[in-house]
């Protein structure tokens, strides 16, 4: 993509006016209507219509005027050290609370996502579904299917691509486990080697940053090849990180307040803005925010996928990342981006639950005689009732639920015994098959 264009500066701007007409800027755009409805970057407010009376280099002195004095400064520098700040436009300080609320679990949420019965499934395929889209973003080319059913079945990759979705599948669950733990560069140079272990060209930058004598990565356009973000040197990196991580772990100098959900996005940005590996920087990075939103008992996080939306809009997510680094280090623009889409992760999550809880009502309706039938024997039921042709195993099953093997196994094997599964053999293997006639089954099963 294009890199956007730098807006003029506060100083160059004043610098044309005389004192008496900012005071009649000021005056026809008053502080109040700044940043209502929408935070422009100057690459997109240059293009609207200004307001009545004012150019569009004075109505963005006006913005600018009044943003800044909302700006707080975080510890994130350039690499000529002038630090990243974040405004507090009304877009933001309303977001927030309802965020609080819903990946807090502080507000109703259905039961499917806090009974115990179901909850494993559910973060299991939120794993899954993160892992597969985080590394489709850093260019995996494995279809969707074929990695759902790679993590499902256990099976070994089969190419690069499936080798990076797995890593990404190991490193949530690994973040799970260290969520009450404390940030440190060794633990970001661990995760970094999950996520790329066995998918670099040189095997050795697994788990460790770019030094001075290596060739500094730089973020660039793919059709062009323009410089689109010139990270730090290399040399700076071990300090950085370590300031890094005091921030995450609210240490170091006197840090003032900032919000869980707004630093774990300014986290995210952090590592993705010092690229301190020669690959795997966005994975580490997203890696992080998980990391921190889960730290801080945002405990529906799991159930959700930020790369899954990111994908879809990936111009989107670039370009708040360039308006930032462009217009004078204001992180409100990356951070107002996350928090769409981890607002509309929720919509889609609360979207999926109200689904699946259909089906699954279907389900208990149609096998309310069975009272030996448990809740994973009912999920892969309704699956099989909607996907006629699906194959399972032992091992799907178990990974699907978070179940032990002889758990599993019963289960399949109990189906077998009611005639709502048929075993088959499949080399050394053997797999279940829902029979054609599932429904009609159901239905003499419940007479």
């Amino acid at each position: 993509m294009k890199r956007p264009e730098r807006p003029p500066s506060l100083p160059e701007l004043l610098g044309k006016l005389e004192p008496a007409r900012l005071a009649e800027i000021l005056t026809l755009y008053p502080m109040a209507q700044v940043d209502r409805e929408s935070y422009p970057h100057w690459d997109r407010l240059h293009r609207l219509p200004a307001p009545a009376g004012l150019t569009h280099h004075e109505w963005w002195l006006a913005t600018k005027f009044a943003r800044q004095l909302s700006y707080r400064e975080t510890p994130l520098t350039d690499r000529e050290g002038k630090p990243f700040v974040i405004g507090k436009p009304d877009a933001l300080l309303q977001l927030l609370p309802r965020l609080d609320n819903q990946l807090g679990g502080k507000i109703g949420l259905q039961e499917l996502t806090v009974n115990q019965d179901t909850r494993s499934r559910y973060v299991i395929s939120s794993l899954m579904e993160e892992a597969v889209t985080s590394s489709q973003l850093e260019g995996a080319a494995t279809t969707r299917a074929d990695a759902i059913a790679m993590l499902r079945t256990g099976r070994k990759p089969r190419d690069r691509s499936e080798r990076m979705i797995l890593n990404n599948y190991l490193a949530m669950q690994r973040i799970g486990q260290l969520r009450n733990e404390p940030l440190t560069p060794d633990l970001v140079l661990e995760l970094h080697a999950v996520v790329t272990e066995d998918t670099l060209d040189e095997a050795h930058s697994a788990g460790r940053m770019q030094t001075p004598t290596d060739l500094r990565v730089k973020v660039r356009d793919e059709q062009t090849g323009e410089i689109l973000h010139d990270p730090p040197p290399a040399d700076q990196l071990p300090d950085r990180l370590r300031l890094m991580c005091d921030f995450a772990n609210g240490t170091g100098e006197a840090q003032g307040y900032l919000h869980p959900i707004v630093k774990a996005i300014v986290l995210h940005f952090w590592l993705a803005h010092d690229h301190p590996f020669a690959d795997g920087n966005g994975r580490t990075a997203r890696a992080l925010f998980y990391w921190h939103m889960l730290r801080e008992g945002y405990w529906l996080t799991e159930f959700i996928s930020i790369s899954s939306l990111i994908r879809k809009a990936p111009v989107k997510y670039a370009r708040s990342f360039l308006w930032t680094e462009t217009d004078a280090n204001d992180l409100t623009y990356f951070v107002l981006a996350q928090l769409g889409i981890i607002a509309q992760s929720i919509d889609a999550l609360e979207n999926y639950i109200a689904r699946k809880s259909s089906e699954l009502r279907s389900v208990d309706q149609r096998l309310r005689a069975l009272d030996r039938i448990n809740h994973r024997q009912k999920a892969l039921l309704a699956h099989a009732l909607k996907n006629r042709h699906a194959v399972y195993s032992i091992q799907s099953h178990c990974r699907s639920h978070g179940v032990a093997y002889a758990t599993g196994r019963a289960d399949l094997l109990e189906l077998c015994r009611l005639g709502l599964l048929t075993q088959l053999r499949q080399g050394k293997a053997f797999k279940f098959r829902a029979p054609d006639d599932l429904s009609s089954r159901l239905m003499l099963l419940e007479e």
